[in-house]
């Protein structure tokens, strides 16, 4: 054999196309490939190329943005396994299963592009892909892998066969390495308009990851909360007026005659003393504090015979027709109730 013979393990059928063209020593040795026959394939003019440590491309030319992909997970993950092969039916070409990749996902710019964020660069365009390992993992970056480690692994997201981490971690870890203000507020944004996740959720991941001592991220956090409030209230009036609820009274201020101020509240129902909150906040150091005096402002107006409906963004999103039944059985319940305290209404 020289060093232009190719070399093909296809006995690993249950491999994507691409997988059997990105495979690592183990697995090459598995399929009878020594590493002296690797090393001949890899020389100048060879058919082979490395791309990592331990891990091989089995064509000439440059990686597609899959490959590179795969590459980085061979690369970072514990110890790679494959699934076993799933029967082939009748009539039915032998199908692939997936490889999985332990301890190992996608995360940052790469991860929000493969979410599909048309703010976020394309993957060929990315000189370094972030993968997102656990803290006890010894790795260390090169070429193109930048390892990110983290105490708790969240729970990956298959894209087209690659593990990929949730949006709002993916998106923190993009941010901690972004200095541009403008680039940071297009990504918080899109996540939000593009419902991806709830601004909550974003905010948590910004928090751990300790990122919000930075003014340009303070910034683009004020306007996401902003953008997903304006989101919320949008679902609310649809939730109203396709559900048929009668309509209420928008954005008021509730006080006692006279009295103290009640809080303000994003719909009520004069007639039949029920309030509705939607619950915007984000979860911040003071988290604990704000949520107290939410409790006491809920416990205070049902003291004085006002009933308060609490939805969340996300409850709105996912089961909007749920929480306007909700409401209905709320106002509904108003007629079985002794009347309420009489409070002023103002616009807020």
């Amino acid at each position: 054999m020289n060093h232009n013979t190719p070399l093909s393990p296809r006995p690993l059928r249950h491999l994507s196309d691409v997988q059997l063209r990105v495979l690592t020593t183990a697995q090459l040795r598995s399929q009878g490939v020594s590493p002296a026959d690797i090393n001949a394939q890899c020389r100048p003019g060879g058919t082979w190329q490395q791309l990592l440590p331990g891990v091989y491309l089995l064509r000439p030319g440059p990686a597609t943005s899959e490959e590179r992909l795969h590459s980085v997970l061979l690369y970072a993950a514990r110890s790679p396994a494959t699934e076993p092969a799933v029967p082939a039916q009748p009539g039915v070409g032998e199908p692939h299963a997936p490889q999985r990749y332990t301890d190992a996902m996608i995360t940052g710019l790469a991860a929000l592009a493969l979410h599909r964020f048309s703010s976020a660069p394309p993957l060929l365009s990315l000189d370094r892909i972030d993968v997102l390992v656990p803290r006890l993992r010894r790795l260390r970056s090169t070429g193109c892998v930048r390892i990110v480690r983290t105490p708790g692994m969240p729970e990956p997201q298959q894209i087209t066969g690659i593990p990929v981490a949730p949006v709002p971690r993916a998106l923190a870890d993009a941010v901690a390495d972004l200095a541009d203000a403008g680039v940071v507020r297009r990504l918080l944004t899109e996540a939000v308009r593009g419902g991806h996740c709830e601004p909550a959720a974003v905010v948590k991941e910004l928090t751990q990851a300790r990122l919000l001592s930075r003014p340009h991220v303070v910034d683009a956090v004020d306007s996401l909360l902003a953008e997903g409030r304006a989101i919320a209230e949008d679902r609310l009036y649809r939730m109203v007026h396709e559900h048929g609820l009668p309509d209420p009274v928008w954005n008021v201020d509730l006080r006692l005659p006279g009295g103290p101020h009640l809080g303000g509240l994003d719909a009520y129902w004069p007639d039949h003393a029920v309030a509705l909150e939607l619950d915007t906040r984000a979860p911040r150091q003071d988290e604990d504090a704000m949520w107290s005096e939410y409790a006491r402002k809920r416990e205070h107006l049902e003291r004085l015979g006002i009933t308060v409906v609490h939805i969340t963004p996300k409850k709105l999103r996912d089961s909007m027709e749920q929480q306007a039944t909700v409401v209905r059985t709320a106002l509904m319940a108003s007629a079985d109730r002794d009347p309420a305290a009489y409070v002023v209404v103002l616009p807020r």
